[in-house]
């Protein structure tokens, strides 16, 4: 899948990447010119006031949504220039995602939710649940394999919506406040659980937090002001 030869070292690459929405007639920039690259293994940060792009930039870095300008390579593929298969092929297997709200399927077990992605990759049922098995156990939910999201705690949960994410073993887990909806405790849990995963795994990072601490503890911190990364 790779053509840009050049990007062989990084996971994720963005170039002069924009975005502009258009509002009433007039032109809100939220995004301008950010470029930054992510080498396999690396845990980065992002930082910012509520409103700033956070969310937005990481609908582009996933290919969720398109840039007004510039550009973002997975594994090398320019995600303006791949075509819906080929975009879905690379979330499928490159990305994971891992949301403020988990997004489970209420009527799915945990084992069932976790090995949902590698159903979808044509995996057959015994392969996909033998997977989903070792990473859950991975997080410690080894015990609540046939609990539905709705018997599990909320550090739980995001638990599974993590193990989901790291399933597949994509090169970048792409994480929107994946602790804050979870009480102190909990997230101290969680972070500590991400940074034994990103040593476990070498999978890289992308997280958007307002956990100050959280956010030290990454390899980079990046802010987001006036639609422009700053360190």
């Amino acid at each position: 899948m790779k053509n840009l030869s050049e990007h062989d070292d990084f996971v994720l690459v963005c170039n002069g990447l924009s975005k502009t929405y258009g509002e009433a007639g007039s032109e809100i920039k939220v995004l301008s010119n950010i470029d930054f690259s992510v080498r396999k293994g690396e845990r980065l940060a992002v930082m910012g006031t509520s409103g700033s792009g956070k969310t937005t930039l990481l609908n582009l870095l996933g290919g969720l949504d398109a840039p007004s300008a510039g550009a973002v390579h997975v594994a090398g593929v320019n995600l303006s220039q791949a075509g819906e298969t080929e975009l879905n092929k690379l979330r499928n297997f490159e990305l994971g995602f891992v949301y403020q709200f988990h997004h489970l399927l209420d009527e799915f077990t945990a084992l069932e939710n976790t090995a949902m992605p590698l159903l979808i990759r044509g995996l057959s049922k015994k392969e996909a649940q033998s997977e989903a098995r070792a990473v859950l156990a991975s997080v410690g939910l080894s015990a609540r394999l046939t609990h539905k999201p709705s018997q599990l705690s909320g550090g739980e949960r995001q638990r599974v919506a993590i193990a989901r994410a790291l399933v597949g073993k994509p090169s970048c887990i792409l994480m929107d406040e994946p602790t804050g909806n979870l009480d102190r405790k909990t997230a101290v849990g969680i972070h500590d659980l991400l940074n034994e995963l990103n040593t476990a795994c070498n999978t890289s990072f992308i997280i958007v937090t307002h956990d100050e601490v959280f956010a030290s503890s990454m390899d980079r911190c990046f802010f987001l002001i006036d639609g422009k990364l700053t360190i």
